[in-house]
């Protein structure tokens, strides 16, 4: 159905390919994860499918690429509507009506169905999608999440032969995503839809997979075969995977079920290993409240119904790596404070009497499905959302009523969309100005941009990096200033798992700095490995605030992958079995 043919894109002013080498072919009705680290040029590859690269793109296609037998040289994206259908990786840049439900219909109607059909077909999909509810909407109404599911509805609706997915889940909170990656499944295996798909959360797609593409690095030509022979090699891999090669599990698990079932003797190497290590059955840590208040909680990896009083010794290594959060703070002392938050935007109640202690060297975590009112509290937060009723104060100042130049040295916002932060014209271009906004030494932005994402170049232009590369980009850009509360909505999306441990890195040495920080986020992974808090919410309520370990492990849906395979024993990240067993 798909046919790459020892294809090299080079773009217009580029020194070398951004791919060369690409050969491979996607069967008819078949799922294919293309995978790689961030800038190897994935977008690239799912553009040339579409006609999109180089026809809109501009630039140089060496080879040939034919879908359904079309060769995508001679026929523009138009010719191939009918064919393949394309969700990007910025939701926005695809919707052309005003509505939920008009979106959902503007391909059919491109392509000339009867109206009888289209009703129908959207119908179908807003069922699909449990979209339902929205289908009256504005767009510029809906979550992020929400905008993902609606732009993956059109272009389901005139039912195309070849689906190109571009991180389709990266905004979805896990229920959703699943719920998306189903209709895809029943797409591929009912209807024999083919669907080529580039996503970095691996954790939530390999296992649908029924071949991996692999794109190793910049230039590299792809390595091609069933999912679990490419991740033994593949520099990106999930957690599962990553488990089971420090287990030296083969064949290499791809779903937690998988990895269960060989877990028992890692599960008795773990709990040998906390006991040495400890020389007691039980560990504790403090950790915060939502209060800002220290509370004792188990931390220990030995089952809750094996634990039994010991006589106290201290740990010879801490196995959580994650620092403890920060103790009692007076209330001078608290980056931000949130009281009996209320908003009400376009006639929706998006915060219900929301309560929010943050305190320096704080690392808290926002979650819930989409629509939650996660961005929302964001919102409040840096000041783009005034309270309906309420009151937030960030370092003393009431947001919505402090000038720019004043809060930006309080509080900075990377929001879900990060090229809303940039404008000029070059990378370089755009570190200087945030180290002259921030008035901080020449070069500080581009030495952080260096550490996030390496290799982007300064004459780069901000609206030709991938999505990844945008994003720290724009991090860099609002940690210039150095403010002492950060905020970020989504941080991970198009990141790699070299690039988000690179990020984690970085908040890791803020928060020890005493920096505040607060993400909204559906990756629980990410939650795992940082968070001091989280914080759960549903229809604007929070309905849990709490230490990480007590929240995620007893959250079907927020469980991190190590929790789940572990389980009873209380792992979060891959990181803290290896430090155990070492």
């Amino acid at each position: 159905m798909i046919r790459f043919e020892d294809v090299s894109v080079t773009y217009d002013g580029a020194a070398r390919p951004t791919v060369t080498g690409v050969d491979f072919e996607v069967p008819e009705g078949e799922l294919v994860l293309l995978a790689g680290p961030s800038g190897v040029g994935k977008s690239t590859v799912l553009g040339a499918v579409s006609g999109l690269v180089p026809h809109f793109t501009g630039g140089t296609l060496r080879g040939r690429v034919t879908v359904a037998g079309r060769d995508t040289r001679t026929h523009r994206p138009r010719h191939l509507a009918d064919v393949v259908g394309t969700v990007g990786q910025d939701p926005l840049a695809h919707f052309v009506t005003d509505t939920v439900e008009d979106e959902l219909a503007y391909g059919m109607e491109s392509l000339g169905l009867a109206p009888a059909v289209m009703r129908r077909r959207v119908e179908e999909t807003l069922d699909l999608l449990g979209l339902a509810g929205l289908r009256g909407r504005p767009i510029a109404t809906l979550s992020g999440g929400q905008r993902q599911r609606v732009a993956i509805g059109s272009v389901l609706t005139p039912h195309p032969r070849v689906l190109v997915l571009d991180e389709p889940t990266s905004a979805l909170d896990p229920a959703a995503a699943e719920e998306v990656l189903a209709v895809v499944q029943r797409l591929v295996h009912d209807l024999g839809t083919t669907v080529l798909m580039a996503e970095h959360r691996l954790e939530r797609v390999i296992q649908y997979a029924d071949r991996v593409v692999l794109l190793p690095a910049p230039g590299a030509a792809p390595v091609v075969g069933p999912p679990a022979e490419v991740m033994a090699v593949s520099p990106v891999f999930p957690p599962v995977v990553d488990l089971g090669r420090l287990a030296g599990w083969s064949p290499l698990p791809l779903t937690v079920r998988d990895a269960r079932r060989r877990a028992a003797d890692l599960r008795t190497r773990l709990s040998a290993a906390t006991r040495t290590a400890t020389g007691t059955t039980t560990t504790t840590a403090t950790t915060g409240t939502g209060t800002g208040t220290g509370t004792t909680a188990t931390t220990t990896g030995i089952p809750a119904q094996s634990r039994h009083p010991a006589p106290a010794a201290p740990a010879r290594r801490p196995f959580f790596r994650r620092r403890p959060s920060p103790g009692p703070v007076p209330p001078a002392a608290r980056v931000a404070e949130v009281r009996a938050l209320s908003v009400r935007r376009d006639g929706v109640h998006a915060l219900r009497r929301v309560d929010l202690t943050v305190t320096p060297g704080e690392t808290v975590a926002l979650m819930g499905r989409n629509g939650a009112g996660k961005s929302t509290l964001l919102g409040s937060l840096v000041g783009l959302v005034a309270p309906g009723t309420g009151t937030v104060t960030v370092g003393g100042a009431v947001p919505h009523r402090t000038s720019p130049r004043d809060l930006v040295r309080k509080v900075g916002l990377v929001p879900q969309e990060p090229r809303d932060l940039l404008y000029a014209d070059t990378v370089a271009a755009e570190c200087a100005a945030a180290d002259r906004d921030a008035g901080a030494a020449s070069g500080t932005c581009r030495a952080l941009v260096s550490g996030l994402l390496p290799g982007i170049a300064d004459d780069t232009h901000p609206r030709d990096l991938s999505e990844g590369q945008c994003l720290a980009l724009a991090l860099a850009v609002v940690l210039t200033a150095r403010p002492p509360l950060l905020l970020l909505d989504e941080p991970t999306r198009g990141l790699d798992y070299a690039a988000k441990g690179r990020l984690v890195a970085v908040l890791r040495a803020l928060a020890a700095e005493g920096h505040a920080i607060v993400l909204a986020t559906h990756d629980v992974e990410l939650a795992a490995e940082l968070a001091h808090r989280v914080v759960l919410l549903a229809e604007g309520e929070v309905i849990a605030d709490g230490p990480t370990a007590e929240i995620v492990v007893s959250s079907p849906s927020f469980a991190p992958q190590v929790t789940k395979i572990l389980a009873p024993q209380r792992w979060l990240t891959v990181s803290e079995v290896r430090e155990a067993l070492a």
